[in-house]
């Protein structure tokens, strides 16, 4: 493979056969110093790394004693590490995050190893590769030149010693990170070869699956695959499911499912089966029984499940992301033949410059990928095409970005994508990208279900990218939802919105704020927003022939449930109407108005207001529209009345006739209004469509009432928008946010127009509709019977 020149010249898959003609579980080979069983199985020790010459003691250096094995060292290491973890223990050989480990828990590490032990290393040291003892093997190598010593728990001081290097880029052959990239590369060839320990297999029975094994059921994608796989196919589902045992198992799989609000019912529970596992671990750590029968009964294996973290390094990803896939192959090759479907991700080619991201195009190279998961998704993605030589027909499905469920709005909170978003939503700022390959996990799920279903699909390859997003395209979208954002280059971007995170935390985007940090993290944002468009010509016509929707842009529309639950759960804002109005526009109105039940004279009353919205998706979701303004009317006041706050409703109730009556509401006014005294009022008023010919004067004509605060009303009438300023303030005069360019206005302008007429008419229809139906009476005759009642 170009770029990769493995050390010695040579890679060995690691571990062999137990017996002669004996293939092991793939789960059970792994290279020397690492555990596929991280909580229960130690792995073999590594040699103790060679004892420094002891360094001269000087003022500023402390005094050297013996340095410590990597036995040692990694003791030490793996003590304080289990002290973060929910179990209380970590073996040396085992991965701090595969123990359950979070980045937090990772930040306290970090400053345990610190205050206690004396040793500086990174956190991008500990993302990249958790284990205590690899840890200490890096630490020792950047020892002795320090002339460090033995740390202890009762270091009380720190003891100086070089930071572990992040820098990628680095040209110091010697350096811990260049050492570290070389070892993940072996790793990569490593875990490749693995492969060749594959059986090999026939063809599978071109037919629709009906049992299928399904991993990473709990996660996001995974969650909205099965439930499309029961509501699509005659399919019973095994769900394996990472816990301690089947009731566990059970109870973490519907907890899934309700977060992302998919059903679990009885009927969801009759078609699936749940089985206690873990892709970490040999045959999915199930029994030799189970593992046998699963073999010979499934139609169909599809791994979704990963470890998705960009901050993670090969090393820390691989048991679940690399290994975790070749035991699903060795499943899927193993008994009667079947297919594999591996939900891999466009990640495979994120490699900064690459030119093409379709479906048959040439992978990056690996040595020039950063991010751990990256790597991991690389790798498995290249070992199952190796797994074709032995037989095997492995689908491929790549999605890109996963948006929020266009109509649920369910989202996935760790998911870059989402990450991203809420900080464009929040900040009102985006970095200069070319394109977003996202699309929404409703159409990504039904698509992948689509070729798992379908016998004449498996085999092949396919991007679930949807339709790319341009920059001006989010920029259009953002200002249509009220969001005008202003457009930064990357770097400027990046510590802009670093800068606002730290100095006002946002709990729910602390994992953006660790991305924003991390120099190998940062790559993999370079690579993806200055990468190309991905295209799935493949994937579209295995839509258009399955009769399915085709993918649409996940456009301000699409987006909308799912920004809601995003400015719920406190990671967005959206507008409100306290922000510079989205669109305005004047409306002036005059008439009258006399003492409620009398007939005392009447006293002239007039508005002049403001109409504006904050955003489209206002408009959209409450059908209200902000009013700002001064009413005049002596008979309340002698001067004018500030409006405080006003809401207008257009076609409330959705035009639903007032108590029952032949008057359809229009529009209904509210505002709050205060004298000059400091006596506060209220205004209702109402426009109402009649069947009757003026049509004209009903869009104009107001019906109020005026009362004190906390009173009923005391005056009544009617005031009406002159035919003249209705269309020059209303029309002509709207006013559009001046930060849009000249298109978007007119965009702005036409949308609402377009939405207010369309509106405004079904309200003018409805009462008229009535009035047919009425004339008509298409009834038929009531009996004697019916007519007595």
């Amino acid at each position: 493979m170009p770029g990769i020149v493995p050390a010695h010249g040579k890679v060995s898959a690691p571990g062999t056969a137990s017996s002669p003609g004996k293939v092991p579980a793939l789960g059970q080979v792994h290279a020397p110093g690492t555990d596929p069983a991280p909580r229960t199985e130690p792995a073999p020790r590594a040699e103790p790394a060679a004892e420094p010459p002891p360094a001269a003691a000087s003022d500023s250096t402390p005094a050297s004693g013996p340095l410590p094995d990597v036995d040692g060292l990694a003791a030490l290491i793996a003590a304080a590490a289990g002290r973060h973890l929910p179990g209380g223990h970590l073996s040396a050989d085992a991965d701090f995050f595969d123990a359950g480990g979070s980045s937090v828990n990772a930040v306290e590490l970090v400053a345990e190893l610190e205050d206690r032990l004396g040793l500086e290393i990174d956190l991008d040291e500990v993302f990249a590769d958790a284990r205590p003892r690899s840890l200490a093997q890096r630490w020792l190598k950047a020892a002795p030149a320090a002339g460090l010593r033995m740390p202890t728990p009762a270091t009380t001081h720190r003891t100086p010693t070089p930071a572990l290097s992040t820098t990628l880029a680095t040209p110091d052959p010697a350096s811990p990170h260049t050492t570290a990239r070389r070892e993940d590369l072996d790793q990569i060839l490593a875990d490749l070869a693995l492969v060749d320990r594959l059986p090999f297999t026939g063809s599978p029975e071109p037919l629709p699956p009906r049992r299928i094994l399904l991993t990473g059921a709990t996660g996001f994608l995974g969650s909205h695959m099965l439930l499309d796989l029961l509501r699509h196919s005659e399919a019973h589902v095994y769900c394996l499911v990472r816990a301690a045992d089947e009731d566990a198992a059970v109870v973490r799989l519907g907890e899934a499912l309700r977060s992302y609000r998919l059903p679990w019912s009885s009927e969801v529970r009759r078609r699936i089966t749940v089985l206690p596992g873990d892709i970490r671990r040999p045959h999915l750590g199930l029994s030799d029984d189970l593992w046998g029968t699963l073999a010979q009964e499934l139609d169909s294996v599809v791994g979704v499940a990963a470890a998705v973290d960009f901050l993670r390094g090969y090393q820390s990803l691989r048991q679940s992301n690399v290994l975790g896939t070749l035991t699903l192959a060795e499943l899927a090759a193993t008994g009667r033949p079947k297919p594999l479907h591996h939900i891999s991700s466009i990640a495979v080619f994120n490699e900064v410059g690459i030119t093409a991201m379709g479906e048959d195009d040439p992978l990056a190279h690996v040595d020039r990928l950063v991010a751990g998961y990256d790597q991991t998704k690389w790798a498995s993605e290249v070992a199952l095409r190796r797994a074709r030589d032995h037989g095997l027909v492995v689908t491929a499905l790549r999605p890109g970005g996963i948006g929020g469920h266009t109509k649920t709005g369910a989202y996935n909170p760790q998911d870059l994508s989402s990450g991203l978003f809420s900080a464009f939503a929040r900040f009102r700022t985006v970095p200069a990208f070319r394109h977003l390959n996202a699309a929404p996990v409703d159409w990504v799920s039904r698509a992948a279900v689509a070729a798992v279903c379908e016998p004449d699909a498996w085999g092949y390859d396919y991007n679930l990218t949807g339709v790319p997003n341009t920059l001006d395209d989010v920029v259009r979208d953002m200002a249509l939802g009220g969001m005008h954002v202003r457009v930064q280059d990357w770097e400027e971007w990046r510590t802009d919105t670093l800068a606002r995170l730290q100095a006002a935390p946002v709990p729910e985007l602390t994992f953006l704020t660790r991305v924003l940090q991390s120099p190998t993290a940062l790559k993999l944002c370079e690579a993806t927003l200055t990468g190309p468009a991905a295209t799935m010509d493949r994937t579209a016509a295995l839509v258009e022939a399955l009769g399915l929707e085709p993918a649409t842009r996940y456009d301000a529309r699409a987006q909308l449930k799912t920004f809601e639950r995003l400015a719920g759960d406190g990671l967005a804002r959206l507008p409100h109407k306290d922000d510079q109005p989205y669109l305005w526009f004047k409306e002036t109105a005059e008439g009258a108005v006399r003492p409620v039940g009398t007939s005392a004279p009447a006293t002239p009353c007039s508005t002049e207001l403001t109409l504006s919205i904050a955003s489209m998706h206002q408009l959209v979701t409450e059908r209200r529209v902000d009013v700002r303004g001064e009413l005049h009317c002596t008979a309340v006041h002698p001067e004018p009345l500030l409006v405080e706050r006003g809401d207008v409703w257009i076609r409330p109730e959705e035009g639903i006739p007032q108590q029952h009556g032949l008057r359809h509401q229009l529009l209904r006014y509210r505002l709050q209004l205060r004298d000059t005294d400091g006596g506060r009022w209220w205004l209702e008023g109402r426009k109402y469509a009649r069947a009757r010919r003026d049509v004209w004067r009903q869009t104009r004509a107001l019906s109020v009432e005026i009362g004190r605060e906390g009173e009923s009303a005391h005056l009544a009438g009617e005031i009406v928008v002159p035919a003249d300023s209705y269309v020059r303030d209303q029309i002509d005069g709207i006013k559009v946010d001046p930060r849009l360019t000249s298109q978007e206005k007119r965009a702005a302008k036409l949308t609402w127009l377009a939405w207010f007429g369309l509106e405004m008419g079904r309200g003018l229809l409805g009462p008229f509709a009535r009035a047919a139906a009425d004339l008509l009476d298409l009834r038929r005759t009531q009996t004697p019977t019916e007519h007595n009642r």
